[in-house]
């Protein structure tokens, strides 16, 4: 029996049943460390890739994975992992993998599975972790200008899929297997017994951006736990109209009964922060998880993409964002 690292020792066996309730990511027992032979193809194909007579081709994906709240590249976007269960025993396969979104494939696979070769694609940054280094993968997303272009698996973009697979494996995709909730299986149904292994040699966590911000609403609790900011109160928005008004030439409209002359807009104090020190807006922050951003006068304006956040800054008593006009 061949020894495994010590490592492995901290992940762990599971067993998988199709009827749970909830789902929830998948865990793998690493397998024992491969030869590393991966090579980046610069052409759209494995050129020393042999494939039997007797191989399916499988595609799988979706728009995006569960969100990690880390980023993966610098794309702007929160980073999406989709753990992927390979089970096909009885026929080796290849894999198609395609996400619009920053994605990190997590790849595990049952005993007597063999894959023979990964081709992931999307718009923005793909990764493939668990996968044993000895497999060959080609890796071609819009973001890297990849040499096959790029694809994503959904049901609106499987036009693209056939001639992808024509062309690169000699076949047209067998099956096709959405991903939900960050989680697909590809091939025959698990069972309950069913065990999966993965290879520890390259995890998820190494495609973190450790220099990004945690991202989405994640980061901006990090960041107050941090010092960064604070959450805003009605103070704080009635502190920016009586500035504005202050600061503004007298306005030629008549006052309304019982309330006089009517206010400059006040920032929302729902999901509001004010800004304290020097801060990078995480990724992420467009619809719901926009945020409201109060800058008090000194403070320097954040690093980074507020999404459709509105910022209010004392520094230019003006408001920036899609939302301002709203508040």
């Amino acid at each position: 029996m061949r020894s495994r690292p010590s490592l492995l020792a901290a992940l762990v066996i599971f067993t998988a049943c199709t009827a749970a309730a909830e789902l929830k990511p998948f865990e793998f027992q690493p397998e024992a460390k491969q030869p590393d032979r991966v090579t980046q193809k610069p052409a759209c194909g494995f050129s020393d890739l042999k494939l039997p007579s007797d191989f399916a081709v499988f595609a799988a994906g979706a728009y995006s994975g569960r969100k990690i709240s880390f980023q993966v590249d610098q794309s702007g976007h929160e980073g999406t992992q989709i753990d992927v269960a390979v089970n096909s025993p009885n026929k080796p396969v290849v894999l198609m993998l395609g996400a619009y979104e920053p994605t990190i494939w997590n790849i595990g696979w049952s005993t007597g599975t063999r894959i023979l070769a990964v081709l992931v694609s999307g718009y923005h940054r793909q990764a493939v972790a668990g996968l044993e280094k000895n497999v060959p993968q080609l890796n071609s997303s819009y973001d890297n200008h990849g040499p096959c272009g790029y694809f994503y698996v959904t049901n609106n973009t499987l036009s693209a899929l056939n001639p992808m697979a024509k062309r690169v494996f000699g076949r047209p995709v067998e099956m096709v297997f959405p991903a939900e909730k960050g989680r697909v299986v590809i091939g025959v149904p698990l069972q309950v017994e069913t065990k999966l292994v993965t290879s520890p040699e390259t995890t998820p966590a190494s495609f973190y951006d450790k220099n990004a911000p945690i991202a989405g609403p994640a980061g901006l609790e990090d960041a107050v736990r941090k010092g960064l900011l604070r959450k805003a109160t009605a103070t704080d928005a009635d502190a920016w109209a009586d500035t504005v008004i202050q600061n503004s030439p007298q306005r030629d409209i008549p006052p309304v009964a019982g309330k006089g002359i009517p206010k400059p807009p006040k920032p929302s104090f729902y999901n509001a922060y004010v800004v304290l020190k020097s801060f990078t807006y995480p990724s992420g922050l467009y619809g719901g998880n926009s945020a409201t951003f109060i800058i008090p006068k000194g403070i320097p304006r954040p690093d980074g993409n507020p999404g459709h956040s509105a910022v209010y800054d004392f520094n230019t008593l003006n408001c920036q964002g899609p939302l301002c006009g709203d508040r």
